[in-house]
């Protein structure tokens, strides 16, 4: 029986690991479709295989390594055939997340993602911090192996960095929030209208913007605060994730304020863009999590201490004048 049910658990590893590697590949695949050229090394400016990785680990724990490696191996051979210093790339990429879900587990990460301190964690730890190991890795093997000259290795590093960052700050609260919403969201009617709206009015002002020649791209900070502000980390990440991809498919195509422009500053204008916006929309979506959590707290104990009262002095109808009412739609 004891050996039957630890086959069961190994069989049941096994295939997750498999899964963890297919949905490695598929979102690599669907990266290698933004990809861009630079100075001979395929980067991408948003790479969601990392953000899968790095969920994956909070989820299902270090268990699910060799899924990632697998994952990426898969990928490796879908750009070029495998060379020695692939494996290197190998190695820097399955590291990165592990280092990162390991930091992130240092300070007590949360994956509610419903306080600052978790945004800020996923933000230097997560993504800034974890992501150095595949960018520096994969760069320097690369530079040792003669694939690139001495001068390309910071340009590579540099977007290499930048692309595995986004994809952990732009896919990994996205797929956090989703396995959150076990149930459909309880919202009102004119909350779903709203969240419509809120959602087509992101897609068309980011298309629009990343479209023109005129520098408007400010405009969609507006929509990502009114989709934290109002719908959290649930209607932020959507929005992100939209304006991203929106933006790199403009930026890889030179269209709008990416045209005309060099390599490096279509890829320092997309970058500031994509990372002010997962930061606008984390960050907020965080802090008002944060308040709402504590104003729950404090509305239970004054419920509490209400019906003490209550209680202590029968009559004093404490417990039913508190809470107060509450609109729904808020």
């Amino acid at each position: 029986m004891a050996r039957n049910q630890l086959l069961h658990r190994l069989g049941a590893v096994v295939l997750l690991m498999l899964g963890v590697a297919v949905a490695y590949y598929a979102a690599g695949l669907v990266g290698l479709t933004l990809q861009v050229v630079v100075e001979g090394a395929v980067v991408t400016p948003l790479w969601p295989p990392t953000g899968i990785a790095l969920t994956c680990l909070l989820w299902f724990g270090l268990r699910i390594w060799p899924g990632i490696a697998l994952g990426t191996l898969l990928v490796i051979l879908a750009i070029s055939p495998f060379r020695a210093h692939s494996l290197g790339i190998l190695a820097g990429n399955s590291l990165a997340p592990i280092c990162a879900c390991l930091m992130l587990r240092r300070v007590g990460f949360r994956t509610e993602l419903d306080r600052l301190r978790d945004g800020l964690a996923l933000v230097f730890l997560g993504a800034l911090a974890g992501m150095l190991i595949s960018a520096t890795v994969g760069a320097g093997v690369l530079l040792l192996s003669g694939q690139i000259p001495a001068e390309g290795f910071w340009p590579i590093w540099s977007a290499w960095w930048v692309g595995d960052a986004m994809g952990v700050l732009v896919v990994t609260p996205l797929l956090l929030v989703c396995r959150t919403v076990g149930r459909p969201v309880d919202l009102s009617p004119g909350r779903w209208v709203e969240a419509v709206c809120l959602v087509v009015s992101v897609a068309v002002v980011a298309y629009a913007v990343t479209r023109t020649p005129v520098s408007l791209l400010f405009l969609v900070f507006p929509l990502l605060m009114w989709a934290a502000l109002r719908f959290q980390l649930l209607g932020a990440a959507p929005c992100v994730l939209i304006v991203s991809v929106l933006a790199i498919s403009a930026a890889t195509e030179g269209q709008g304020p990416f045209g005309g422009h060099g390599m490096l500053a279509v890829m320092s204008v997309l970058q500031a863009l994509n990372g002010s916006a997962a930061l606008t929309g984390l960050l907020l979506s965080a802090v008002v999590s944060e308040q709402t959590t504590v104003r729950r707290k404090i509305e239970l104990a004054c419920s509490e201490l209400a019906e003490v009262v209550d209680r202590l002095v029968p009559g004093s109808g404490a417990a039913r004048r508190w809470p107060p009412p509450q609109d729904k739609d808020l």
